[in-house]
This record gives structure tokens, C-alpha cells and sequence, in this order.
């Protein structure tokens, strides 16, 4: 299979497609309503927050650079929408865990007719938010390392350009992580073995790892591309990763 964007992006739209069908529609009923009361309370926080945190921003720009203001507003809501995207992602994947794992587990029956070797979800649920916590463990030491990155570049001219798109890539990255991991941890596949996996199709974990970032990003829509993402990353395990 050709390691590209492309392909990567094909993935999350064949979640999609197979989310409707009968055999899952279930399986998304409970994620789907978690990820609506999370919605309600995470973008009321943002909404009260951007301007207090714009003026924050603004208040410490001499006199003198003032035209940068709105590039600098542009920027930060930028950034401010990959920060929420990717806020919403995490807190909604360590609350869902057990319940996307079971998805990803009946995805991979649909697509392959097969799947990992079954398990109660009194058995699931304690090994999938162990593995929440590891992957959340390496998205904090690694997202501090970016933050401090960007917080470095905001202060050089022409380079701080970049901060979106080095946010943008590492969250691209890490929703490929996220997503792919369901069904690598159904097959308890360690940690460290599924990031080595995802790394040999790069270009398409950042394919599939960015449309679904763009897609948390979006209210409402955010809703709802967790569980197709879930999907889409069982696809993605079946026909690329799974036999690596």
C-alpha cells in the first residue's frame, strides 16, 4: 500500500462510510452522547475565555508593533482552535476508552470478519484506561516540549509563522496515535511497537492524523468524527499496520 497523504485521508472517510452501518450503529450511541456533554462544557470555556486571553496577548505588544495585531489575532486563533480540537480529543478518549475499544473490536469483525481474541468489558475497561494513561503520559511530555517550542519562535520574527504549522503536524501525529491504538491495544500490541508501525507510513498517519484533527476543530462536527475516527483508524490497522 503507498505511504502518502492521500491514502491517509481515505481512511477517515471510509469510517464514515461503515459507522451507519447496523452492525456498529450501536456501538457509537454511548460515545457520541459523552462526547455531546463534553462539547457543551469544553466550548463554553473556550467562548468565555478567547477574549480575556486575546487581551492578555495583546497587552504586552509595544506601540510600535501594533500592525502585527491582527496577525497575531489570526495566529492565536489558530492555535487556540488546534488547542481546543486536541483538548477535546484527549479528556473524550480517556472518559470513551472502553466503549471505542469495543468499536474498534466490531469494526475490525465488519471489515475482516475476524477480530482479536474476545473479551468482557469488566476485563476492557481496566487495560484500555491503562493504555489512556500511557499515551496520555507521552502526549504531556511531548506537548510540553512543543508548547515550549512555540513559546521560543512567537518571539522571532518571520519564524513564529511556523507555531501553526508545528502545532498543526504534532497534532496530526498524535490523533494518528490515538486513533490507530484502539485496535493495536485490542491485539495488545505494546505501546511502543504500534508508534514504530505508524512511523513506517508516516505520510499516511499524517493524512489520516490531520483530517481528523481538522475535524475536531469544527463544533458540532467534532462530535461525532471521534467515533468515525475510530473507524477509520481500524481500517487503517487492518490493511496497513496489522501484518507490519
Amino acid at each position: 500500500m503507498p505511504n502518502h497523504l492521500i491514502n491517509g485521508l481515505t481512511y477517515l472517510t471510509r469510517g464514515a462510510q461503515l459507522i451507519v452501518h447496523p452492525q456498529l450503529r450501536w456501538f457509537v450511541l454511548v460515545p457520541v452522547l459523552i462526547n455531546i456533554v463534553l462539547f457543551v462544557i469544553i466550548t463554553s470555556m473556550l467562548i468565555g475565555q478567547f477574549g480575556a486571553a486575546l487581551d492578555w496577548l495583546l497587552s504586552g505588544l509595544p506601540g510600535w508593533l501594533d500592525f502585527l495585531a491582527w496577525i497575531l489575532w489570526v495566529l492565536f486563533s489558530i492555535v487556540l482552535l488546534l488547542v481546543y480540537g486536541y483538548s477535546f480529543s484527549v479528556i473524550t478518549n480517556i472518559i470513551a476508552a472502553p466503549f471505542y475499544g469495543v468499536l474498534a473490536e466490531r469494526a475490525e469483525i465488519l471489515i475482516k470478519g475476524s477480530g482479536p481474541r474476545p473479551e468482557t468489558l469488566l476485563h476492557m475497561i481496566p487495560r484500555t484506561l491503562g493504555r489512556e494513561m500511557v499515551k496520555l503520559w507521552y502526549f504531556i511530555v511531548r506537548g510540553v516540549a512543543i508548547l515550549i517550542l512555540s513559546l521560543v519562535l512567537s518571539w522571532i520574527p518571520l519564524l513564529n509563522f511556523l507555531i501553526p504549522v508545528i502545532v498543526f503536524v504534532w497534532g496530526a501525529w498524535s490523533m494518528a496515535i490515538q486513533y490507530v491504538d484502539y485496535s493495536a491495544d485490542n491485539h495488545q500490541l505494546p505501546f511502543s511497537n504500534m508508534r514504530d508501525r505508524l512511523a513506517a507510513r508516516k505520510y499516511t498517519s499524517i493524512g489520516f492524523g490531520g483530517l481528523v484533527m481538522v475535524g475536531t476543530m469544527l463544533p458540532l462536527a467534532n462530535i461525532f468524527i471521534l467515533p468515525i475516527a475510530v473507524v477509520g483508524g481500524t481500517v487503517f490497522w487492518t490493511e496497513e499496520l496489522e501484518d507490519l
